[in-house]
C-alpha cells in the first residue's frame, strides 16, 4: 500500500463531486472535457458522437444554470470589477447555448454536426480556461472559506434538480427520456427543469 497521502487523494477523486464551489465546478469542467475527448476519439459520422454530445449538453446546461444562480451573483457581490467579469461569462454561456441548440437538430452523420461540435468544444474550452485562470482565483481571494463551501453546497443542490445524466444507452425513464426525445428544444426543456420554470404544482 502506498503512502497515506496518495491513498487519500485517490479516495477524494473517487468521490467525484464535493468540496467548495471551485472544486465542484472544476469537477464539472473535467467531466465535460472527458466527454469531449470521447467525441474526438471517434471517427466522423459515428453515432456515439451524438450520444456523447447529448450528454455533454445536459452537463453543460446543468453547470450553466448553477453558475448563473449562485456563482455569478457571488462574483458581482465579492470580487472587485465583478460585474464586468460576470457579464463576460454570461455572454460565453449565451454563445455556447446557441451552438448547443443548433446541434440538437443534427445527427452524427450530418456534416453540420462536425462543424458545430468543433465550435462548441472550442467555445467551452476557452470559457473553462478563462474561469479557472481568472475568475476562480479572484473569487477564492475575495471570499471566506465558509462562503466558498456554502456556495459549493448550493451549486450541488441546484444541479440535483435536473434529471440524472443519461447512460450511453438511450434513457427510458422520465424525465431524461423527455429531454432526449427527438426534435429540438432539449436545451430549453433542461433549463426549464433546472430553474423551475414551467412547472405545474
Amino acid at each position: 500500500m502506498g503512502p497515506a497521502g496518495r491513498h487519500t487523494d485517490r479516495k477524494v477523486m473517487d468521490m467525484g463531486h464535493g468540496g467548495n464551489v471551485i472544486d465542484e465546478l472544476v469537477t464539472d469542467h473535467r467531466e465535460v472535457e472527458e466527454l469531449f475527448g470521447k467525441i474526438e476519439a471517434l471517427p466522423p459520422g459515428h453515432k456515439d458522437r451524438k450520444v456523447y454530445a447529448d450528454q455533454a449538453v445536459i452537463e453543460l446546461v446543468r453547470h450553466s444554470v448553477a453558475e448563473e444562480a449562485y456563482l455569478y451573483p457571488a462574483v458581482r457581490e465579492h470580487v472587485p470589477g465583478g460585474d464586468a467579469l460576470a457579464d463576460r461569462e454570461l455572454e460565453d454561456h449565451a454563445t455556447a447555448e446557441q451552438t448547443m441548440k443548433d446541434l440538437e437538430g443534427c445527427d452524427a452523420d450530418d456534416a453540420e454536426f462536425d462543424r458545430l461540435i468543433g465550435s462548441l468544444m472550442s467555445e467551452i474550452r476557452e470559457h473553462v480556461a478563462d474561469e479557472e485562470r481568472n475568475l476562480f482565483p479572484k473569487l477564492r481571494a475575495a471570499c471566506s472559506t465558509e462562503e466558498l463551501d456554502r456556495l459549493g453546497e448550493k451549486v450541488r443542490q441546484a444541479k440535483k434538480t435536473a434529471p440524472t445524466r443519461p447512460h450511453p444507452a438511450a434513457p427510458d425513464k422520465p424525465p431524461a427520456n423527455k429531454l432526449l426525445a427527438p426534435g429540438t428544444g432539449m436545451v430549453d426543456r433542461l433549463r426549464d427543469a433546472l430553474s423551475g420554470r414551467g412547472k405545474h404544482d
